[in-house]
């Protein structure tokens, strides 16, 4: 696996907290209905002034060495 492989998912938003960081919720492959997860917004968002409200939806990235960090990096319209 090289540095750059990356797993990207799309997800809504579901809720907002403080200092950049958002609940997402995720579909589930298994059966279970859906995932919610917490991400945060990535770098480039910032710089930009993208916000982000409630029910967007958002594709979110992990990288696969660590598996609890997930990242927002583009709103859908």
């Amino acid at each position: 696996m090289s540095k750059e492989d990356k797993i990207e998912i799309e997800g809504t938003v579901v809720k907002t907290l403080p200092w950049g960081v958002f609940e997402v919720k995720l579909p589930d492959n298994f059966g279970w209905g859906w995932i919610i997860i917490r991400a945060y917004i990535s770098w480039k968002m910032r710089k930009n002034f993208i916000t982000l409200i409630e029910w967007d939806s958002v594709l979110v990235e992990l990288t696969p060495y660590d598996l609890s960090k997930w990242r927002i990096v583009f709103r859908k319209k």
